[in-house]
C-alpha cells in the first residue's frame, strides 16, 4: 500500500510525474548533481550599463580569459537601465544555468532599501561569486571658474565650501548611486551643504562641471585622473582611509580634515541564487586567478581598479557590511528612489 500525499496523490504517482518531467527535460538548468559537467553551453555575462562604461570594459576584459578557463564561449550582453538593476534582476531570474552578471556594489547591496519595488532581493536572489576590483571615489572640482581660487589648497577649498553652504551644488549619476550617498555622507562629515543635482552619467557630470553648472562631484579615479591631467579638474581628496594605489597622487579626505570618512566602489561577478555551491566555488577560484594574473591586474589598474578577487563567502561578507553602511546613510538622510 502506498502512503497518500496531502494532495491525494500517492508517492508512486508523484514519482511517476517527476519521471515524466525529467524525460521531457523540465529540470532546473543548475543540475542538483555537483559532479555534473559545467558549463555545457555558451555562458552569458550580463552588464547593466552601456558599451564603453566601466562595468562593460571590465566584463569584456574578463570574458576571453574566462572562456579559456571554462572551455566554452563567454559573451557579454548589455541590458541597460535602472542603474544596473534591470540586468541584476535578469540574472537573478535566469534559469538557463549559464547566465552570470558583472555588477556594481549598488546592485548587490542597497537596491531594495532604496526602492522596495525593485523586483529582486540582492541578499536572497543572487549568488556571490567573486569581487573583482575596488576603488575610492575622488572629490573633484573645476580647475577654474566661479568660486575657484588659483593656487588654493585642498584644505583651503574645504574651508571655503563650509562657508558657502547651499550656494554650491554637486552632481551625481543619479539618486541612490554610491556617488550620491557618498556625498550625502561627506556633507555630514565635512560640514558642507551643497545641493544635489542628478545627471544621467559621469560624462554629463564633467560637462556640467566644466560649464559651471555644478561645483563638485565624487568621480571614479580613472575618470577624474584623465580630467586632472588635462588641467580641467582638480582633485581635492579621495574617499579612502589612506592613499589608494589607483589614486596615489590624491590625498585622502582624512588628510585634509574630514575624519572617519571612507567609501569604496567595487564590482563583482554574481549568479542566480540557484547556482550550486560547487559551481560557485569553481567559478570563484577561476575569476580570482584571472583578475590576479599580472597582465589582467595591470589592465584593470588602467581602468581604475585595485584588484581584489575573493571567495563567495568573502564577497557575501562585503555585501552584508556595505548593505548596513550604505543603508544607514539612506535611512538617516531619508533617501528614496521611486
Amino acid at each position: 500500500m502506498t502512503t497518500p500525499t496531502p494532495t491525494g496523490f500517492s508517492r508512486r504517482h508523484v514519482a511517476q510525474a517527476l519521471g515524466a518531467a525529467l524525460a521531457l527535460g523540465l529540470t532546473p538548468a543548475w543540475s542538483a548533481n555537483a559532479s555534473a559537467p559545467w558549463p555545457t553551453q555558451t555562458v552569458r555575462l550580463v552588464v547593466g550599463f552601456p558599451a564603453g562604461s566601466s562595468p562593460d570594459l571590465t566584463a569584456r576584459a574578463l570574458a576571453e580569459p574566462l572562456a579559456k578557463a571554462l572551455g566554452q564561449n563567454v559573451i557579454v550582453e548589455n541590458k541597460v537601465g535602472a542603474g544596473g538593476n534591470i540586468a541584476a534582476d535578469f540574472v537573478a531570474k535566469s534559469t538557463d544555468g549559464h547566465t552570470l552578471g558583472l555588477m556594481i556594489n549598488g546592485n548587490m547591496t542597497i537596491a531594495r532599501i532604496l526602492n522596495p519595488k525593485v523586483p529582486y532581493d540582492p541578499l536572497k536572489d543572487l549568488a556571490p561569486i567573486s569581487l573583482i576590483g575596488k576603488a575610492p571615489l575622488v572629490l573633484a572640482i573645476p580647475a577654474s571658474g566661479p568660486g575657484v581660487v588659483p593656487g588654493q589648497t585642498a584644505a583651503e577649498w574645504l574651508s571655503q565650501a563650509q562657508k558657502a553652504g547651499d550656494k554650491l551644488s554637486y552632481a551625481s549619476p543619479g539618486v541612490g548611486t554610491v556617488a550620491h550617498l557618498g556625498m550625502e555622507l561627506l556633507k555630514t562629515k565635512a560640514g558642507i551643504a551643497p545641493v544635489h543635482v542628478p545627471y544621467p552619467g559621469n560624462p554629463q557630470i564633467i560637462t556640467a562641471m566644466l560649464g559651471g553648472q555644478v561645483q563638485l562631484a565624487l568621480l571614479p579615479p580613472a575618470m577624474a585622473a584623465a580630467q586632472v591631467r588635462g588641467g580641467k579638474l582638480r582633485a581635492i581628496g579621495a574617499s579612502s582611509t589612506g592613499r589608494s594605489p589607483v589614486a596615489a597622487e590624491v590625498p585622502s579626505l582624512s588628510e585634509i580634515g574630514v575624519k572617519d570618512y571612507q567609501l569604496e566602489i567595487w564590482n563583482a561577478v554574481a549568479a542566480p541564487a540557484s547556482m550550486p555551491a560547487a559551481v560557485a566555488s569553481k567559478l570563484s577560484a577561476m575569476v580570482s586567478d584571472i583578475v590576479r594574473a599580472p597582465e589582467m591586474r595591470a589592465r584593470l589598474f588602467q581602468q581604475g581598479w585595485q584588484v581584489v578577487g575573493s571567495s563567495p563567502e568573502g564577497l557575501r561578507n562585503r555585501i552584508e557590511s556595505d548593505t548596513k553602511a550604505l543603508g544607514d546613510i539612506i535611512r538617516s538622510q531619508k533617501i528614496e528612489v521611486n
